[in-house]
């Protein structure tokens, strides 16, 4: 089964706008990825700073394999004279889960 990884990442309220730019931007790097499956960025509605970067892969080595390649080259500014960026968020941990069930929404009867 597949493996899910989510990010969550502390922004602070005057923050939230360029997380969500930075990450509007940056559309299209992963989903070429191989043994990529989903992404999602959720924006946090009350009672957090919290975002969540949620990410499907097919396995743990494909994760590692993107984040060992394509990920850590577009986190490290894109080269010589890139122009660098303060952070968005000021704190991230990284959950790491084993899909063991699913389901999806039922086909109705027509």
């Amino acid at each position: 089964m597949s493996v899910v990884k989510i990010n969550s990442l502390t922004v602070p309220a005057e923050q939230r706008e360029v997380l969500e730019q930075r990450f509007a931007s940056r559309a299209g790097t992963v989903e070429s990825a191989d043994g990529f499956e989903w992404f999602e960025l959720l924006r946090p509605l009350e009672g957090t700073d919290n975002y969540l970067v949620y990410t499907r892969w097919r396995s743990e080595e494909d994760f590692r394999s993107w984040m060992e390649g394509p990920m850590k080259a577009a986190h490290q500014g894109g080269g010589e004279g890139a122009p660098k960026h303060k952070p968005a968020a000021t704190g991230s941990t990284v959950w790491s889960f084993e899909v063991v069930q699913q389901a999806a929404p039922k086909a109705k009867e027509a």
